[in-house]
C-alpha cells in the first residue's frame, strides 16, 4: 500500500474512533431502552399471551385502551393511586421545607448527621423496610397496637382508645393510611436534602439584613427562603408526583398480591403487574402504562404551569 492511502486510511480510523467507543452505550440504550418502548406501543395494539409467541399476535386497535378505561377496577386503581399520591406527597413537602430551614438554621454543627439520620431512610432496601412496618403493623402483636393499649390503661385516656386496636394492614379503612405512612416516612429524608441544599447557596448576608431590620425566624423563612427555593420546590415536587403515580414497590411487599381488602391499596401500577403476570394480557398492561404515562406527563405539564403563574420565585421583605 503506498503513502497516500495508507495516510487516508489512518485518518479515516483516527475520524471513526469516537463512534467506536460510544457505539456500546448506543447499542445498550437501543436494546434496553429505545426497543422496549417501541414494542410496548405496538404490543398496546395487540392481544397476546407471551406462552403462545409472537405468531399468537392479534390486533385488536384501541380495543385494549378502551377496555381499560371502562374496567372499574382501572378505575378503582388510579384513585388510590391519586389517593396515596396526595396522602403521602404532599404531607413530605408540608414538613420537609420548614424541617430543612430549622436544621440550616438552628443545627449548623450536627448538621450533617442530623441529614443523615433523615436520609437512611431513603437508601434502605424496600424489602427491608416493608418487613419492618409488616411486623409493626400487626394486630395482634405489633408494636402500634401495643403501645395504643399500653395508652388505653392511663386515666382519661382509656375510654377513648378502649377497643381500639386496627388490623393496619387487613381492614380496608385503614390500608392506605398505612400505606401512605410508610411513603412519607420513607422519602421525607430525600425532600429534606433537597431543600437543605438549596438553603445553603442563598446568600447568607440576606439573612444579616433582614435581622438588621427587625425581621424574625418566621419571617427570614416566609419572605426570603420560601421565595428562593421555589425553583427546589417546583423539582421536588414534579419527582414526587412521578413516583407517587409509580408507586409499586411499598404496597406490593405490604400488602401483597390481594392489595388489600377489596382492593383498597391497588395502585395502578399493581394493576397493571396483575393484568400482564397473572392474566397473561400484556396487550392490556400495555395500554395501562401509556395512559398512566399520559395521564403522569398531564399532570406534570399542569404543575409547570401552576408554578410558573407563581412568578419568578423572587421575594421581598
Amino acid at each position: 500500500m503506498s503513502e497516500v492511502p495508507r495516510r487516508k486510511a489512518w485518518w479515516r480510523a483516527r475520524a471513526l474512533a469516537p463512534y467506536a467507543f460510544i457505539a456500546p452505550f448506543f447499542v445498550l440504550f437501543f436494546v434496553f431502552g429505545l426497543f422496549p418502548l417501541c414494542f410496548s406501543i405496538y404490543l398496546s395494539l395487540h392481544q397476546w399471551e407471551p406462552a403462545a409467541g409472537l405468531a399468537a399476535m392479534q390486533w385488536v386497535g384501541l380495543d385494549n385502551y378502551h377496555f381499560a378505561l371502562t374496567d372499574p377496577w382501572f378505575h378503582k386503581s388510579l384513585f388510590n393511586t391519586l389517593w396515596l399520591a396526595v396522602a403521602s406527597g404532599l404531607p413530605q413537602h408540608l414538613v420537609a421545607v420548614p424541617l430543612a430551614f430549622f436544621i440550616h438554621i438552628k443545627l449548623r454543627r450536627s448538621r450533617n448527621l442530623v441529614v443523615a439520620a433523615y436520609f437512611v431512610p431513603y437508601i434502605t432496601s424496600s424489602v427491608a423496610i416493608a418487613l419492618i412496618f409488616s411486623t409493626l403493623y400487626s394486630k395482634d402483636f405489633g408494636a402500634i397496637n401495643a403501645a395504643l393499649e399500653a395508652l388505653g390503661r392511663l386515666p382519661g385516656v382509656g375510654a377513648l382508645l378502649e377497643g381500639f386496636r386496627p388490623d393496619w394492614l387487613g381492614d380496608a379503612d385503614w390500608t392506605k393510611p398505612s400505606v401512605a405512612f410508610v411513603i412519607f416516612w420513607r422519602y421525607i429524608g430525600w425532600n429534606v436534602v433537597l431543600y437543605l441544599s438549596a438553603l445553603q447557596v442563598i446568600d447568607p448576608s440576606l439573612y444579616e439584613a433582614a435581622t438588621l431590620d427587625g425581621a424574625g425566624t418566621w419571617q427570614q423563612f416566609r419572605h426570603i427562603a420560601l421565595p428562593l427555593l421555589r425553583p427546589m420546590m417546583f423539582f421536588a415536587i414534579t419527582l414526587t408526583l412521578i413516583g407517587n403515580l409509580q408507586l409499586f414497590e411499598e404496597p406490593f411487599i405490604l400488602i401483597g398480591t390481594e392489595s388489600g381488602v377489596s382492593q383498597s391499596a391497588m395502585t395502578t401500577a399493581m394493576f397493571m403487574y396483575r393484568v400482564a403476570f397473572s392474566d397473561g394480557d400484556f396487550g392490556t398492561a400495555s395500554a395501562i402504562s401509556w395512559l398512566l404515562f399520559l395521564i403522569i406527563a398531564g399532570l406534570t405539564w399542569a404543575n409547570t404551569k401552576l408554578f410558573n403563574r407563581g412568578g419568578n420565585g423572587h421575594g421581598a421583605l
